[in-house]
């Protein structure tokens, strides 16, 4: 049996490097989680959400789904958003999208990728719904655009969610972000999709 031994020794070399810089680092971690931020973004693995905002664990919450999707009948994205909003109280949900994404180059494809493909079909709907912005684009600045895209439709998404909707109703301070992130250089973009209760009419 393969217990991959050398994950549990980096483990313990990393908590031991975290508590001779912080002897109390985990204790105080352990008591309270109290983030001001939800972050919904890709689970490629070249996208850390804690690392790429430079803030240690603790601070964002997170959720992570093949091209940064939030879909109306996801009820692990929504019971996600329903914590972070009802019970840590955050102020700010940013959806993160990347260039290059995987799922976004499979859903620009033409070709079948198996179950993927049920899953894609939300990101092939904002090429549908966007048709005339491709035209006359090559494949990687169609690339580009549908990855922001995405991220925008997204947060039109999570802003009619009942979840955000009532928030707001209720008059909690709560903003919407759309951001996508750079692999090449590690630098994050806001795509000025910013929205919060002010912006909605109830």
């Amino acid at each position: 049996m393969k217990t991959l031994k050398y994950l549990f020794d980096r483990n313990l070399a990393w908590a031991a490097s975290i508590k001779e810089k912080d002897p109390e680092f985990f204790s105080q971690l352990s008591r309270q989680q109290a983030p001001e931020y939800l972050w919904i973004g890709c689970s490629d693995s070249r996208v850390p959400a804690n690392q790429i905002v430079n803030l240690p664990p603790g601070e964002v919450f997170v959720h992570r789904n093949i091209a940064n999707v939030v879909v109306h009948t996801d009820l692990n994205c929504l019971s996600v958003v329903q914590f972070a909003v009802e019970v840590l109280k955050v102020k700010h949900i940013i959806i993160c999208g990347h260039y290059g994404c995987g799922g976004i180059k499979a859903a620009l494809e033409n070709q079948e990728h198996g179950l993927i493909d049920n899953w894609l079909r939300h990101v092939k709907d904002v090429i549908r719904f966007n048709e005339e912005s491709f035209k006359g684009l090559d494949h990687a600045e169609q690339l580009d655009l549908l990855c922001e895209l995405n991220v925008k439709e997204q947060v039109t998404n999570i802003c009619n969610t009942t979840i955000v909707q009532n928030a707001w109703k209720r008059g909690c301070e709560l903003s919407i972000h759309g951001w996508i992130y750079n692999i090449e250089n590690g630098i994050l973009k806001d795509l000025g999709a910013c929205i919060t209760s002010d912006d909605m009419d109830f």
